[in-house]
């Protein structure tokens, strides 16, 4: 963590820690690590810079962590006038998801008609991510541009899991000494077999249970 701020500004929580902790790092880089927090810390959000969120300890410590990681504290009512704040809408995710859906299809029956050889199947298909799991009103959708699982219940989503740590490598688990070090810096995919397990972040109305 960086060093104490004197500025004197009062300290007003806005998230707090997964009951997992958080790996921290001196600045958006994950080859430089520093203590991890402890579950439950409120912090308080200084700024975003992509994935990454510096973040303010009460004591006066920032430092920066994987910003979908942290979970919101409930704010006041604003003092009038203000227009209501939504969740994240579900329905932009399932429309992207549902494209790509056909757009897999598409190729796939192409390749069991014999229209295309297996070779043009993969070049055509390559790029396609998507993800969704549906139970009841319960929805889970991948967004590949963020590297998220989000869950849902129709009306709103919320972050589930992460796939990819803030500098665009594989997240670290929590007992991960360095972060970073096993896919070499922000940016570099890791390897399928390196792959460390995805950080899961349960919804409200798991935690609730």
């Amino acid at each position: 963590m960086t060093s104490p701020t004197e500025s004197g500004t009062d300290f007003h929580p806005t998230h707090v820690v997964p009951q997992e902790g958080l790996p921290a790092w001196e600045a958006p880089d994950v080859s430089r690590p520093t203590a991890p927090l402890d579950p439950f810390l409120p912090v308080q959000l200084l700024s975003r810079q992509g994935a990454w969120a510096e973040i303010l300890c009460s004591n006066g410590w920032s430092a920066w962590v994987d910003g979908r990681l942290l979970v919101s504290v409930p704010q006041p009512p604003p003092a009038g006038g203000g227009q209501p704040t939504r969740a994240e809408d579900p329905r932009p995710l399932l429309a992207r998801s549902t494209d790509i859906l056909a757009r897999y299809r598409q190729a796939a029956e192409e390749l069991a008609s014999g229209l295309v050889d297996p070779g043009r199947f993969r070049d055509g298909t390559r790029g396609l991510r998507a993800g969704v799991v549906i139970d009841g009103e319960s929805v889970w959708l991948y967004d590949e541009s963020t590297g998220r699982w989000m869950y849902g219940d129709g009306g709103h989503l919320v972050t589930y899991a992460v796939v990819t740590g803030p500098g665009g490598s594989e997240q670290p688990s929590a007992a991960e000494p360095e972060p970073g070090a096993a896919t070499g810096g922000p940016g570099r995919a890791a390897q399928a077999d390196d792959r460390e397990p995805t950080r899961v972040v349960m919804p409200p109305e798991a935690r609730e249970g």
